[in-house]
């Protein structure tokens, strides 16, 4: 009996060292696995913070050192608070401040609506590509969301200088903002002509050799062209040699073309060897012969007629190819590319008046002794054209050749006979 008793209790106390035995092992089991999510979830939350405040965070930071100054510092001067003021105001005072300061810097470099349309210098040091790329960006909206006073773009072909400069001069004056002007020289010439005044510094543009009769007179026409689309307020373009003067004052001038409803670009169908006979049979079918004009090379174009030219590549390097001496593309390129596109916009005219009577491949030249009034006058009028559909005498608006020697001349009778200076 006792034997069973104590077998009894021997069972008993085993059975209840199993069952605490499994109890530690379930507490432990639930503290290490609280203890592995906490640590998991640790480090992931560890891994997205920055690596600065990790440092901050796990290494040891040595207090400060403090150096007591053997001098006593000058006071610094105080803020102009009220003495009631706390800590707290003081620190969102700071705070205010430093807002606005970020503010004014952030504003620094704000490109807005005027630096976008301010007029860019006449030199850069773009290519012709990257040029032409810049030139063809056209607004499509037509109304502009700023004051704009139309301009007429001078562009000026010249070997060098401008030698009748001073006459120009006189004729610009008291007109500003009403022109631009641009001057495309041989590369060789980069001086600055003494006998041009303020308002040619600086307009000339990066240029390339030109030979005159050869395809890099319109190259550089189409340069001249882009440039001066560059100003979104040339509404008219407006090509002349250093041998042109102009034949009334400028505003008689802008009022003449900015009124008109076409351009002024010269083309007749020449069936002589100087016209037809120039023509390359290769051009076909692009360009027939039937098609095929010559004309000045001197012209005057709105700036939707501008864009194309400088943007459409076909015709020109139709032109580039095959139009070679004796064919002379300043002659044909224009015309022909101006009345195959837009010969309901052209005038059919050219702006300036030459002298032919004196006979071969180039116009009279004038010197000194030849300027007079009453050439001056047979130039400005004694012929009619048509203006915006209505007769007119008023049929060129420049003339050329002038020599350099006959400037004084033109600057006594200007005033007189062409009324402006």
């Amino acid at each position: 009996m006792k034997h069973e008793t104590h077998q009894n209790q021997f069972t008993s106390a085993k059975l209840f060292n199993s069952q605490r035995y499994i109890h530690s092992l379930i507490v432990y089991f639930l503290f290490f696995g609280s203890g592995l999510v906490i640590g998991i979830s640790v480090s992931f939350y560890l891994k997205d913070v920055p690596i600065t405040l990790k440092k901050k965070l796990f290494s040891f930071q040595p207090s400060p050192l403090i150096v007591t100054p053997k001098l006593n510092p000058p006071p610094s001067q105080p803020l102009n608070l009220p003495s009631n003021q706390q800590p707290q105001q003081r620190v969102q005072l700071n705070n205010d401040r430093r807002v606005e300061n970020n503010i004014k810097t952030k504003r620094v470099g704000r490109i807005g609506l005027t630096d976008y349309i301010k007029p860019p210098e006449a030199m850069h040091d773009m290519n012709d590509e990257e040029l032409i790329w810049r030139a063809s960006m056209v607004p499509k909206v037509r109304n502009f969301p700023f004051k704009r006073t139309p301009k007429i773009a001078f562009m000026f072909l010249a070997r060098g200088s401008l030698p009748l400069a001073p006459l120009w001069e006189r004729f610009f004056k008291g007109n500003e903002g009403r022109y631009s002007i641009y001057i495309h020289s041989q590369p060789s010439f980069n001086g600055i002509a003494p006998e041009e005044g303020p308002i040619f510094h600086g307009r000339r543009v990066p240029s390339k050799r030109v030979d005159w009769g050869e395809f890099s007179m319109v190259e550089a026409e189409r340069r001249l062209l882009a440039n001066a689309l560059l100003d979104m307020s040339n509404e008219r373009f407006v090509l002349l040699s250093e041998a042109c003067i102009p034949l009334y004052n400028f505003t008689a001038i802008y009022t003449y073309i900015m009124n008109s409803t076409r351009t002024f670009v010269e083309s007749y169908d020449e069936w002589g060897p100087v016209g037809r006979g120039r023509y390359n049979s290769q051009m076909t079918p692009w360009v027939t012969i039937e098609q095929w004009r010559k004309g000045s090379q001197w012209f005057e174009l709105d700036r939707e007629i501008a864009v194309d030219v400088i943007t459409e590549p076909k015709y020109f390097n139709l032109f580039k190819e095959f139009c070679r001496p004796a064919c002379y593309s300043d002659e044909h390129y224009l015309p022909t590319f101006v009345t195959m596109r837009y010969w309901w916009k052209n005038g059919n005219r050219t702006l300036t008046w030459v002298d032919w009577t004196k006979g071969g491949p180039h116009p009279t030249k004038f010197a000194r002794t030849e300027v007079t009034k009453e050439l001056l006058n047979q130039m400005r009028s004694g012929i009619q054209c048509e203006y915006n559909g209505e007769p007119t005498s008023m049929c060129y608006l420049f003339a050329r050749k002038f020599l350099p020697s006959s400037l004084d001349r033109l600057l006594k009778f200007a005033p007189k006979v062409m009324m402006f200076g």
